[in-house]
Order: C-alpha cells, then structure tokens, then sequence
C-alpha cells in the first residue's frame, strides 16, 4: 500500500498520521489550558496571600510611601 500509484499515497498516508498526533496533542493542550484557566484557581501558585504581601507588592509598585508601609508592618505584626 506505500507504493501505491507511484508513492503518492505512501506519503499521504504519512502526513495524514503526522498531522493526527498534531491534533490529538492540540486538543489535550487545550483541554489542559482550559482546565487551568477555568478552575478558579489562585494565582501565585494557589498560596493565599497575606495582608503583608499586599502591603509589599503596594510599596513595591509605588502605591504606598515607605513610611505608610513601616506603619502597616508595625500594625500587622
């Protein structure tokens, strides 16, 4: 059957399998990306995060003076 009228269909045949395996391994990366998108999971890992890493990540992106962040770590702790 691979030399069927001159090759030609020997090689369909091959890029037909080659390109199944291509979909089936998109399908099982999309149902993995989906399942990880919409599973409500937390970012970061699923690691709640704490009022100081709130407190960080403010100061860190310039929200809060370096004071007003001494004065909630002090609060917090």
């Amino acid at each position: 059957m691979w030399w069927w009228h001159d090759g030609i269909m020997g090689w369909w045949g091959l890029a037909g399998a080659v390109l199944t395996v291509i979909f089936w391994i998109a399908i099982i990366w999309l149902i993995v990306w989906g399942v990880k998108r919409f599973s409500g999971g937390r970012p970061g890992g699923g690691r709640e995060r704490t009022p100081l890493d709130i407190a960080k990540e403010r100061y860190a992106k310039g929200e809060i003076t370096r004071e007003q962040f001494e004065q909630l770590k002090k609060d917090l702790s």
